[in-house]
């Protein structure tokens, strides 16, 4: 009787204050974003990370750091109003060309975006080196090919390009509206794609902008 409560145990899951700590400790020490999959790869048998972290993520509001979610993944990041304090690292990171800028912008806008589309977007050709560039730094990825002649392939955005910038999706991007005014984008919009909404370009243009040219 004894041996079978002590074989029982070893498959009970630990209690959900002890999971809270392992997703922490996790999120504390992995530098990248870890999805719920890898966490139940890592803690043992019959944990729920999903719950812990709805704890773990309450009890960090309104505290230096937060748990953020990014994309599919989570992290442990600076809560977005001491974005200041981290102002050195913002202004050493790799400075982009125009052309990579607005290559960046109109993927994260129209994904899942052609290379033609992004073209017909800008109105001029988009190098090689300049999409290349974008991979290498993982910011960009091959996304699904379109199911039109010749089947391109199309390019979206990273959880990498989104932890960069403290998004949790791509839907957080400021408005549309604004990257126009700054000059970044043209007012041109793929073909059959239409124009959003206008209370929501007034209601994302009172947010900063999310890149700074050259």
């Amino acid at each position: 009787m004894t041996d079978s409560r002590r074989e029982d145990s070893l498959f009970e899951a630990p209690p959900m204050g002890e999971q809270e700590r392992m997703v922490e400790a996790i999120l504390f020490a992995t530098a990248d974003p870890v999805t719920i999959r890898e966490m139940i790869g890592r803690m043992p048998h019959g944990c729920e990370p999903e719950q812990a972290l709805a704890h773990l993520r309450k009890r960090y509001e309104g505290r230096g750091v937060q748990v953020q979610r990014v994309g599919d993944a989570w992290a442990i990041r600076t809560a977005p109003d001491l974005g200041f304090l981290m102002q050195k690292e913002t202004v050493e990171m790799r400075k982009l060309s125009r052309a990579a800028i607005e290559t960046l912008a109109i993927v994260a806008y129209h994904q899942p975006v052609t290379r033609a589309e992004i073209e017909e977007i800008r109105g001029v050709s988009v190098s090689r080196g300049t999409i290349d560039q974008l991979i290498e730094m993982e910011w960009i990825r091959f996304g699904r090919r379109k199911m039109t002649p010749g089947r391109p392939v199309t390019f979206v955005v990273t959880d990498t390009f989104l932890d960069h910038f403290g998004l949790e999706t791509a839907r957080d991007l400021p408005g549309l509206k604004e990257l126009r005014s700054a000059g970044l984008l043209e007012n041109r919009l793929p073909p059959g794609e239409a124009a959003p909404a206008t209370d929501d370009e007034e209601k994302d243009a009172a947010q900063p902008p999310l890149f700074e040219e050259d």
